[in-house]
């Protein structure tokens, strides 16, 4: 058998946001299983859509992910070049053959004359067929005109690794342009030959090119060329599940996840998930139980809904599953400017408060500030609370003064302040719901907070007695 040989091919046009990603990470598990090689490849024939900084981009997406690849642009490899641009003189030798078998023409006409045929097959209802039009002695190619693939229309039945078994009559065959005038391959040409030369087994792609897979599988026969495995993904759908996801619907770039705190391996198990499961319960997976479990059998034909509230849960999941010393080193760069004041040992402290409940990493300052700095007195926290906007001032003023004589001879741990804690429920004759939130806010300014005991040993006596002191005067 062949070495597994998989690819990834992007445009330059932009930014990879979770589909494209999802192609290349279920190319990278099928190498990976396999140990096989996975290429990155440049499909630049479209130069008028390439967008500046784009390679980098993509490249960067990829390490960033840890989808490390084997062969590529900026790294070699033994079938370099890896940019389609580079390879001219590989598509003309290719033409060159199938000139010589009588299997591809020069395009005499104009783009004018073409709409023409287009519009004429329109208005007797019929589907335009290039072929139909064949010219009967095309001029001898000189590379000024675009040059066509001349198909023999034939029927197929072909099995795809992820659709099944599917068939196609002859009238989808038609005559496509395999060079264009400007001297640039096609994809329909380009990909197929550089597939070709650098030997890819599996072919993973949309299913938007379902439709153009009888045109190529006609060009493969013409080129005496054995087809890979042809693998065609179900689009991953908005939201909504009524259409494919797109930038309009919000699709991030890739980078922009990882930029907000997303972890890599939540991300990638994530996007494994969309559209692909092995059959059981299982939800997160490392990276390698992905490599061992995934297959392309099992994954589902129709389209994969986005659903970005399960990307936060099971990035949380995640963050939850690191060593507190691991996760205090990811997020070096996510803390609020106030906790440059404090040294690591507090800062960890308070991360590991609110590691249970930090979703992604740009959540950190929302979460933690209070802890650096005294937040202003914020009256709505009060009168917007269901329970607390219950009761009068004085009241309220009471409690924080019961909690305050409490408080003053605690030796601050979790432990003694829990018990001081619970035996002011009992003194008070209030619910946590009520004492416990009312504290919270004095101690806090914020509208949550990890659990009361907690938070106030790490602010220590003095912070939270002064806070309390500040509240009072409020009320």
């Amino acid at each position: 058998m062949k070495p597994v040989r998989t690819r990834f091919a992007p445009s330059p046009t932009g930014f990879l946001h979770v589909g494209g990603i999802r192609t290349a990470l279920f190319a990278w598990l099928v190498a990976r299983q396999a140990g096989g090689q996975f290429i990155l490849r440049f499909e630049d024939t479209d130069k008028k859509r390439e967008v500046e900084g784009a390679r980098e981009h993509l490249i960067k997406s990829l390490r960033d992910l840890g989808l490390e690849y084997d062969e590529g642009p900026d790294i070699g490899g033994p079938y370099a070049p890896y940019t389609q641009s580079e390879r001219l003189e590989s598509y003309q030798r290719w033409a060159q053959r199938l000139i010589e078998a009588g299997r591809a023409y020069a395009d005499p006409y104009t783009p004018e004359q073409v709409q023409g045929f287009r519009e004429a097959a329109q208005a007797a209802k019929q589907p335009f067929l290039y072929r139909n039009h064949r010219p009967e002695n095309p001029p001898a190619w000189d590379g000024s005109q675009p040059l066509r693939f001349k198909a023999e229309p034939k029927a197929y039945t072909r099995t795809d690794a992820v659709m099944g078994e599917l068939t196609t009559g002859p009238e989808v065959i038609d005559d496509f342009v395999l060079i264009k005038s400007d001297g640039y391959p096609t994809y329909n040409f380009a990909h197929i030959v550089d597939d070709a030369e650098m030997e890819i087994t599996h072919v993973m792609r949309g299913q938007e090119f379902l439709s153009s897979t009888p045109n190529y599988l006609n060009l493969y026969e013409a080129l005496g060329l054995e087809a890979p495995i042809l693998a065609h993904l179900p689009h991953i759908m908005n939201e909504a599940g009524n259409k494919k996801l797109g930038k309009r619907d919000g699709a991030k770039d890739v980078l922009d996840y990882i930029r907000d705190g997303y972890l890599p391996e939540a991300m990638i198990n994530f996007i494994a998930s969309m559209g692909w499961n092995d059959g059981t319960e299982q939800e997160i997976f490392t990276r390698d139980e992905l490599i061992a479990k995934f297959s392309l059998d099992h994954v589902q034909r129709s389209g994969a809904r986005f659903d970005e509230r399960r990307l936060e849960w099971m990035n949380g999941a995640y963050i939850r599953e690191l060593a507190l010393d691991d996760l205090f080193d990811r997020v070096t760069d996510f803390w609020p400017p106030e906790a440059a004041d404090y040294d690591d040992d507090y800062r960890k402290k308070v991360l590991g408060l609110i590691q249970e409940r930090l979703k992604f990493f740009t959540e950190l300052p929302q979460l933690t500030t209070f802890f650096f700095a005294d937040l202003p007195l914020n009256p709505e926290l009060i009168a917007g609370n269901k329970q607390l906007k219950k009761f009068d001032a004085s009241e309220l003023g009471n409690w924080l003064e019961q909690t305050k004589a409490s408080l003053l001879d605690s030796d601050f741990s979790v432990g003694d302040l829990t018990d001081r804690l619970n035996a002011l429920l009992e003194a008070t004759g209030q619910k946590p719901g009520v004492l416990f939130s009312l504290i919270r806010i004095a101690t806090t300014q914020a509208p949550a907070s990890p659990g009361l005991a907690d938070t106030m040993a790490v602010l220590g006596r003095d912070r939270t007695l002064a806070r309390i002191d500040a509240q009072l005067s409020k009320l």
